[in-house]
C-alpha cells in the first residue's frame, strides 16, 4: 500500500499533467451532442461535444473545452478516457458512480485506478463541485436530444 506521501504525490502529478496537457481537448466532428455547464461558486466552466455511434449507442468520441481549476479539467479529462467507447447507459451509471464516490456514498472500485487519485478531494465539498462539473456536464449533454447548433 502507498504512504499517504506517495499517494498525494501521484494525486498532485496526475492533476497537473491531466489539467495542463488534456488528452482529449477540442471538439468533435460530428457533434451528436452538445453542453455547456459552469460552477457558479469558482467560474470553472467545461463545454462537451460527443460522437455517437449510432449503430451501438455508445460515445464513439468525447472532446471538451474549458476554463477552470486543475481538477475540473483533470477530472473532465479523466472522465472522458473512461466513458470513451462505452454505451450511454455505462456512461450515465458510471457518473451516477462518480458522483456518489465523491459524497463518501461508496468506495472508488480498484477498476476506476486513475480516478481514485480524486477521491482525497471528497473532503473537501467545494472541490468536489469542481471534481464533478464535467461528470455533470456529460450527464446533461447525454440527456440533451438536441446537437450543437
Amino acid at each position: 500500500m502507498a504512504s499517504p506521501e506517495n499517494q498525494r504525490h501521484t494525486f498532485e502529478q496526475v492533476i497537473q499533467e491531466r489539467s495542463k496537457k488534456p488528452r482529449y481537448r477540442g471538439t468533435t466532428i460530428p457533434v451528436h451532442r452538445y453542453h455547456k455547464c459552469s460552477n457558479p461558486y469558482c467560474g470553472d466552466t467545461i463545454e462537451l461535444t460527443l460522437k455517437l455511434n449510432q449503430a451501438s449507442n455508445a460515445i464513439e468520441e468525447i472532446k471538451f473545452q474549458g476554463e477552470g481549476c486543475a481538477i475540473s479539467i483533470a477530472s473532465a479529462d479523466l472522465m472522458a478516457g473512461y466513458v470513451q467507447g462505452k454505451s450511454i447507459s455505462e456512461a450515465l451509471n458510471m457518473v451516477e458512480s462518480f458522483h456518489r464516490m465523491m459524497t463518501g456514498e461508496i468506495e472508488f472500485p480498484p477498476e476506476l485506478q486513475k480516478l481514485n487519485i480524486l477521491k482525497g478531494v471528497a473532503k473537501f465539498p467545494l472541490r468536489v463541485k469542481c471534481a464533478t462539473l464535467g461528470w455533470k456536464t456529460l450527464q446533461a449533454a447525454i440527456e440533451s436530444s438536441a446537437p450543437m447548433t
